[in-house]
């Protein structure tokens, strides 16, 4: 059984207190009630990913980073590498997310990088895909989010691979209020472990955690999570309150 995962992205938002606060809240709820088969993951701005791992380090809860350098080390100012990140108490990184590629150009290519130097020092990285709004209207969605899969993925062996989760985030859903239905999700997360299985096997492919990206919150999770491809979500807005979190993941 897959197990499902329930990732706050908390972006640029949050001072050092602010954020201390939102982890100690998360973490007393998420210790309070036993979570079966589910993972609970944060991802704090850089500043605070040791105080917030300090925070929750007795509750399950997990903490990563929202991004890597595609260099190891050397003079990269302003850069943070893979082995910083770990060094802090991350345990995993975001990969892509819509907004790198949108505001940094990152392209698959140089994701493909930055999930080489996360696995080569054990941080687990999360792939955001997606298609922008043209790509969905156009019907080309399917093609654009394999294409950024097989450009960013397929290097990997079959044990780095089955080391890596998958995020869908639909760019046209992402802080805009608008959602894809359930069924909409579905049909793309479908179709990314079907591209898995045919470049990884059907066995591997059945182990990959694939989650959805695009304006979860409280009112839409249960249904989003009740498909069978939909194996939880990384959460934007709604995982900067700490009731909403919660229940979204208690909606799993």
């Amino acid at each position: 059984m897959r197990k499902k995962i329930i990732a706050g992205n908390w972006k640029m938002n949050k001072n050092a207190d602010e954020a201390l606060g939102l982890a100690k809240e998360i973490s007393i709820k998420c210790k309070a009630e036993s979570l079966v088969n589910t993972e609970v993951m944060l991802f704090p701005a850089f500043p605070f990913i040791p105080i917030v791992s300090e925070q929750v380090k007795d509750s399950g809860v997990r903490v990563g980073a929202q991004n890597n350098s595609l260099h190891k080390s050397g003079a990269y100012t302003g850069e943070v590498s893979a082995e910083m990140i770990v060094s802090c108490g991350a345990d995993s990184v975001l990969v892509g997310h819509s907004e790198r590629r949108q505001y940094f150009a990152e392209t698959n290519h140089v994701l493909a990088e930055k999930i080489n130097r996360a696995l080569e020092v054990g941080l687990q990285p999360i792939y955001c895909c997606g298609e922008v709004l043209e790509e969905r209207d156009n019907g080309t969605f399917l093609s654009v989010v394999e294409n950024q899969i097989a450009q960013a993925l397929y290097h990997l062996s079959e044990n780095e691979i089955k080391k890596t989760i998958i995020a869908y985030e639909p760019v046209w859903a992402i802080g805009t209020g608008r959602t894809a239905s359930a069924e909409q999700a579905q049909e793309v997360h479908a179709h990314i472990r079907k591209v898995l299985a045919d470049q990884y096997g059907k066995e591997i492919a059945d182990t990959i955690p694939i989650l959805y990206g695009g304006s979860c919150n409280p009112t839409n999770a249960k249904a989003l999570f009740s498909m069978p491809d939909i194996d939880g979500g990384l959460i934007g807005g709604a995982s900067l309150k700490a009731d909403d979190f919660y229940a979204i993941i208690q909606s799993i």
